[in-house]
């Protein structure tokens, strides 16, 4: 289930981030820290055999390989590459998550377009939603590894009451090789032809929107099948995964503290755990290991899409709309409001911080002098030019009658 925090930082607050840092479920701690014990103890054991298993020349020619590593470490692009890949991984997820086919648009059409309270009318309706809904589960079994554990076979579709025996068999009747989640589409489109013969659909435009509203699910759900089918280029993955864990090899032997009475330059301390190392190790990976959990959202990571709440909630919501809520409506009369135009709705005790007065625009508060209202039209006669105007009108004509570059005149006098 995708973890959320909404409401931890609904308002800023004195180490309100900070607060998140103890979460477990879906934090950076729980993805490293298993690779930063293995680093950590590689580290250690690399750090006692250089300082008490080693023999002097030995030592000596450890610090040559160790300055080598950490200065040929710094050649490798890691913030680069590793920044400009998780950018594109985060990305894809969030159009992964645009494209979830959300069926209440077309669930809403079918409500206003395809009439009948009869049982009839209401046997359309649930069975345009169940072929709506059949057809994204379809498509969760092929990329979703929750869905398939939940629906194996189209057995256990028939066991969930989302498809007939006799649709089953039509269903594997269309021999393609193809992945087949489109068919329920197909099935539904007949029933809209079978609905505007008996006249529960009125032809023309209700027809149109109704089509208009499955093409659009049809085009998401090929999009998500889509994004499982062409994944970021291995190429890419590898090199990034790649480049991160060569890069903290070199740093395991690069990183290490050296004798202070060598001279080496950048090791007068000697301290025998390399604080900004691991935080280094800590961030970058924990980096690769977000590009590693959003690649596929429809895995069975803490932030993964929650495919069978989906399907749940799906199924309930579109029964409700076509079926339970179809035709039904409140009692409608006049208003407690009835008459009154200018609303002041209450408060709560609570809420009343939250009350501020009517925004009437930036300027409204400007007062313009009694003696500056009085309107000017064209005809009025000019005001005389002070001192510091009649100034000004005479640079202006100097400038105007000759050309910048030149002492030809290029413009009469603009005052006469």
């Amino acid at each position: 289930m995708t973890v959320t925090y909404q409401k931890n930082v609904s308002n800023t607050s004195f180490m309100g981030f900070a607060k998140l840092l103890f979460k477990w479920r879906g934090s950076i701690y729980k993805l490293v820290f298993k690779e930063l014990l293995m680093y950590g103890s590689a580290y250690a054991i690399i750090s006692i055999c250089y300082r008490f298993y080693m023999t002097e020349e030995q030592r000596r020619q450890f610090e040559k390989v160790s300055l080598y590593c950490n200065q040929t470490a710094g050649l490798m692009p890691m913030s680069f590459v590793l920044g400009f890949y998780v950018t594109f991984v985060v990305t894809r997820w969030w159009n992964q998550f645009l494209n979830l086919p959300w069926p209440d648009r077309i669930t809403h059409t079918l409500a206003m377009y395809v009439n009948g309270a009869d049982d009839r009318g209401r046997i359309l309706r649930r069975t345009m939603v169940r072929y709506i809904n059949l057809a994204t589960i379809i498509l969760f079994q092929t990329i979703s590894g929750s869905a398939k554990k939940r629906f194996p076979t189209m057995t256990h579709l028939i066991e969930a009451g989302l498809m007939t025996h006799e649709e089953k068999q039509m269903f594997e009747s269309i021999k393609v090789t193809v992945n087949k989640h489109w068919i329920p589409f197909i099935w539904f489109i007949n029933l809209v032809n079978i609905a505007v013969k008996e006249g529960r659909i009125q032809p023309g435009e209700p027809v149109k929107q109704i089509l208009e509203e499955m093409n659009n699910l049809r085009t998401k759900t090929g999009h998500l099948w889509g994004h499982d089918w062409v994944t970021v280029p291995l190429v890419y993955t590898q090199v990034v995964t790649l480049l991160t864990h060569l890069f903290f090899m070199t740093c395991l032997i690069g990183r290490q503290f050296l004798d202070p009475s060598q001279g080496y330059k950048g090791h007068d301390i000697d301290l025998y755990f390399p604080v900004y190392t691991f935080l280094q190790f800590f961030f970058f990976l924990g980096w690769l290991k977000v590009a590693e959990q959003l690649i596929n959202p429809f895995g069975e990571d803490d932030d993964d899409f929650e495919t069978n709440w989906f399907i749940d909630r799906n199924m309930q919501v579109c029964y409700a709309i076509v079926d339970e809520m179809y035709g039904k409506v409140a009692k409608f009369d006049k208003d407690p409001h009835w008459g009154t135009y200018s609303l002041d709705l209450p408060y709560t005790e609570a809420a009343l911080v939250h009350k501020i007065p009517n925004y009437k625009g930036s300027t409204m508060n400007i007062v313009v002098p009694p003696r500056e209202q009085i309107m000017v039209f064209g005809n009025a006669e000019e005001p005389p030019m002070q001192e510091s105007e009649h100034r000004y009108s005479y640079v202006q004509n100097v400038f105007a009658r000759y050309c910048c570059c030149c002492s030809i005149p290029c413009a009469p006098p603009l005052n006469k």
